[in-house]
């Protein structure tokens, strides 16, 4: 391997290769590490601070290493920009013949089977998936890839793409007419002859769970495993090494058994009769909730008495459709795909009404259209430990926030990686000199009604001395509405004119640019805007945090999680709860300060840091920033840093 010093030296080849490149020990220290790793074959679980360099610290040993490598991101977003910017920059510094495939999901590719049912059928929910239809069709003849996030003028979250794109459910295989052009078998052929395969979490832990199974695998081979956004790997992996049967996927089936019945057996009337009445029936297993979104435990259940009526309808109606389906499956493929399906899912329901288990925890989670029945497992740590002792190769994991103070303990436990060396490297960044951090005083408790109030009427004068320029990112959804009505009404009061963009009013990205675009916006968030989100310079110089966020406690996950740590003998607040909180808390803390020339105030309104002991805890987590308590300390902060005056109506 090419000496690392210089290749990250101020005269080096990614000097010349990136415009303001700079040389950063963090960044050398982590590449390093990176590369000991990946000679030894061994873990390595590394925080490195905004501004660090992670993505080129752990790119350059990777690309130099001459090994299979495999890169798994949070999220699709930082895929593409792996793939299309960083990998090739890199690889163009180091003038390495190294060959980078892009892999996803399969609902993120065109299926030409599904594409052409859907032309055929033409029965869509809405007139704009109609309308999006003819986009799509011609996207792919034209496209090389069928990658949806080729195809901007169609949203990545369109109802449409469920019609023309396929699942491991459905796919028909090799028996499929349009297997010799198939973008997802494309793309995995790249991916099995690249050097380094780019994927995201979820297709990762897909692929585990189908090697276990003994199915078949969608990754290759690898000498080297790199986790980026790696602080998501315990709730993404606890969903795969768990079960999910959704209302969507029996709406789905209810729908392709239908088109099926209509291209293969339109003679046979109880099939079509049978889908149409499961469709029901699982449409009314959702609105056995009034609720727009939340997550319940199993024993809850019995509190409503819709639920268990509305669960035997669907089973009743499943094995109705799938005594049809059995009578009619000889017919086509996609009618035998269907009756598979039909069976899996009745296993699955099945299993999860009636196994208990103490080390899985069965639930119920709500979407506004949707409702999955889930069953988890307490801790991942064994299995993925498992997954990692079963492979001589090596496995880095890293994020921006792994640990706790400088501690790994938590996430190390939550992994299985007990054994593994862990190190961090703090931000480059000048966050005495740029940031500040105010907590102001005579905030009420946080679970009283007059809270989210006082927090607004806290927040104005900020909002006001910074300009706008301003994210209030918010724990929960009813605390968010609850805000964005609050300051709404005090804009409008105050004849302030700072335009106003709340999460839920168009699609993450769009509202990101308009915010940026707007230059004095207040852009009202919540979960969506914690992580992920990347607004540099001036446009963003107020991050307003409403709560510690800790999850609320009867979440059925964190509820018998709790009871197992404590049951042990254990501090779950210690142990588990506090560590989470933390680690949420520096994800949306880290919007604020992005690169070295930004400055801004990080406002936390929760009066815990100061009023509970774990506060000092918390504190010590976060950058050093100057801390205050007076907004006086913060209008000034403004004044200095030339924040322009806060707009007001004429005449005001």
């Amino acid at each position: 391997m090419q000496d690392l010093e210089t290749l990250f030296s101020a005269d080096g080849p990614l000097a010349r290769a990136v415009t303001d490149f700079r040389v950063r020990r963090g960044q050398l220290e982590m590449a390093r590490a990176v590369a000991d790793a990946i000679e030894h074959n061994s873990v390595l679980v590394a925080e490195a601070g905004t501004g660090t360099g992670k993505t080129f610290a752990y790119l350059v040993p990777a690309l130099l290493s001459g090994g299979k490598v495999i890169i798994s991101t949070g999220t699709k977003t930082l895929q593409d920009q792996l793939f299309d910017r960083d990998i090739q920059v890199v690889r163009e510094a180091l003038k390495v013949p190294v060959t980078v495939a892009l892999l996803k999901g399969r609902a993120n590719y065109v299926c030409h089977y599904y594409l052409e049912r859907a032309q055929h059928e033409g029965r869509f929910t809405t007139r704009e998936d109609a309308r999006r239809l003819p986009l799509i069709a011609n996207f792919a003849r034209t496209s090389a890839t069928g990658d949806k996030s080729d195809l901007p003028t169609v949203p990545e979250d369109a109802g449409i793409w469920s019609y023309v794109t396929s699942t491991r459910e459905n796919c028909l295989g090799s028996e499929c007419g349009h297997y010799s052009k198939c973008f997802v078998m494309e793309a995995r052929r790249q991916a099995l002859a690249a050097d380094v395969v780019v994927v995201n979490h979820h297709l990762f832990f897909a692929d585990v769970v189908l090697r276990d199974e003994g199915v078949s695998e969608l990754l290759p081979a690898s000498n080297t495993i790199i986790f980026d956004e790696a602080h998501q790997l315990p709730e993404t992996a606890s969903l795969f090494f768990g079960q999910t049967v959704s209302s969507s996927q029996l709406t789905e089936l209810a729908r392709d058994a239908r088109m099926e019945g209509v291209a293969a057996a339109r003679e046979y009337a109880p099939l079509q009769d049978a889908a149409q009445a499961l469709d029901k029936a699982a449409r009314d297993l959702r609105l056995a909730f009034r609720d727009d979104s939340g997550r319940f435990p199993f024993h809850a259940l019995a509190q409503n008495r819709e639920f268990e009526p509305a669960l035997n309808a669907v089973c009743t109606r499943l094995d109705a459709l799938q005594a049809g389906l059995e009578a009619q499956a000889e017919r086509s493929e996609g009618l035998e795909k269907c009756r598979l399906r039909a069976w899996t899912l009745d296993d699955q329901l099945t299993r999860w009404r009636d196994h208990e288990d103490p080390d899985t925890v069965r639930w119920v989670e709500l979407f506004s259209h949707a409702l999955h029945l889930n069953a988890t497992p307490l801790s991942i740590a064994e299995i993925f430990q498992g997954q990692i002792s079963g492979h001589a190769r090596s496995w880095i994991f890293t994020s921006a926030t792994l640990s706790v103070g400088g501690d790994f303990r938590h996430y190390r436990g939550q992994m299985g990686l007990i054994e593994a060396h862990a190190q961090a490297w703090e931000s480059p960044f000048d966050f005495a000199g740029h940031a500040m951090l105010y907590v102001p005083r005579d905030m009420p408790a946080p679970n009283t009604p007059d809270y989210t109030p006082a927090g607004i009427a806290a927040a104005l004068p900020a909002i006001e001395a910074s300009g706008g320029r301003a994210f209030l990112l918010f724990t929960s959804l009813r605390a968010m509405r609850e805000g964005h009505q609050l300051l709404a009404e005090e804009f409008r009061r105050r004849q302030l004119e700072f335009p106003l963009l709340v999460q839920g009013e168009g699609p993450r990205t769009e509202l990101l640019e308009r915010f940026r675009q707007l230059g004095n916006a207040v852009l009202i968030g919540s979960a969506s805007f914690w992580e992920g989100v990347d607004v540099r310079g001036e446009a963003l110089s107020l991050v307003v945090i409403d709560k510690l966020p800790f999850a609320p406690p009867d979440d059925p996950l964190l509820a018998a999680r709790i009871e197992r740590i404590n049951h042990e003998g254990r501090n779950a607040f210690n142990e588990y709860q506090l560590p989470q909180a933390v680690i949420a808390l520096k994800q949306g803390a880290g919007r604020l300060i992005r690169d070295e020339h930004d400055r801004g105030v990080l406002m936390i309104c929760d009066p815990r840091l100061y009023s509970r002991g774990y506060g000092k805890r918390i504190l010590a987590s976060l950058p050093p920033m100057t801390l205050t308590r007076g907004i006086a300390d913060v209008e000034a902060f403004f004044a200095a840093a030339g924040a322009k005056p806060s707009p007001r109506s004429p005449g005001a």
